[in-house]
């Protein structure tokens, strides 16, 4: 990244919740024990998945995927912010800052791209079952994961890229928790209207277009399973799709939350990052909770590789 514009420093400075700074010892000790509750939950279904034969299936290796997106999230974001909060190093270079902005943007972009591909494997297996293995095969799901991660990673290139030209001179003070792309080019002493406008149709892109894929493949779903014949059809039609269901509202409803607050003017500094906070700090640890939790190969997996049943009984007797 090109800082050479840059006249009056050559760094930022990541403030981080300006108004709790009494809290800091409270924050860290929430945020590390949410980064290693996510990075434990992701890593356990990084591994089940890996090993155990019966999850070696198209819905398992996408959710393998989704975890790995939400790894990566989570390791972007709160180690420096722990490092923040504890004041051992709230610098961060020019190139750092926009390696981390561009990373979260790519790695949300993925994730968003990832869950439409999830609901078409839902949509498949639901409403085509006796085509899903010809549909749905190995190579169809490295294909579908490869133009996942490439649009995921190729399209903020442009606008961060423009964005680390433009001249930062107002202020190295990054009123946030991490690099966030409005939040920095804020800083910069020249019009960045056009910046702006870019980065807020590329989000949109990113966001709607999978959004409607996804519920144009619900919408098919549930046509399909209202003319199902049973009561058990149709709820076992129903719990094949309930987890991924609840982790689309999850990523959807977070992103609109925060791009309304981010529109809303009234909202105050740490309201802002506590909005931001419900898409990049807890949707990662939710996710694996909710495909664990929910799901009987999941669950059986972990019992046979890591004795958690077991233990559990040993712990109640």
């Amino acid at each position: 990244m090109n800082n050479s514009n840059a006249e009056s420093f050559t760094e930022f400075e990541i403030v981080g919740f300006l108004g709790l700074q009494e809290y800091k010892t409270p924050l860290f000790l929430g945020f590390l024990i949410l980064f290693l509750i996510t990075l434990t939950a992701n890593l356990l279904i990084l591994f089940l998945v890996a090993v155990d034969h019966r999850l070696h299936t198209p819905m398992y290796f996408f959710l393998w995927n989704l975890s790995l997106l939400d790894l990566l999230m989570t390791i972007a974001i709160i180690p420096k912010l722990l490092a923040v909060l504890l004041e051992i190093n709230k610098e961060i270079s020019f190139s750092g800052c926009f390696l981390q902005m561009y990373f979260i943007i790519a790695v949300g972009a993925s994730e968003l791209f990832l869950v439409a591909a999830m609901a078409y494997d839902r949509y498949v297996a639901i409403v085509k079952p006796l085509q899903y293995n010809v549909i749905i095969n190995i190579k169809a799901c490295f294909v579908i994961a490869a133009i996942v991660w490439l649009l995921g990673f190729l399209l903020p290139i442009v606008s961060i890229t423009l964005a680390s030209y433009l001249p930062f001179c107002a202020s190295n003070k990054i009123l946030h928790c991490f690099c966030d792309y409005p939040v920095v080019i804020a800083l910069t002493c020249t019009d960045v209207t056009l910046h702006a406008n870019l980065a807020l149709g590329l989000a949109m892109l990113v966001v709607f277009i999978p959004f409607l894929f996804v519920l144009w493949s619900y919408y098919r779903i549930v046509i399909s399973v209202v003319r199902l014949k049973t009561t058990a059809s149709r709820r076992k039609a129903f719990s094949m799709c309930s987890s991924h269901l609840l982790v689309v509202l999850l990523y959807y409803l977070s992103t609109a939350v925060l791009y309304i607050g981010l529109r809303i003017e009234s909202i105050s500094y740490d309201d802002r990052i506590f909005i931001g906070g419900l898409n990049y700090f807890l949707t990662p640890m939710v996710n694996p909770l909710i495909y664990t939790f929910r799901n009987e190969n999941m669950k059986e997996a972990a019992k046979k590789y890591l004795n958690v049943y077991t233990l559990f009984q040993q712990r109640l007797h």
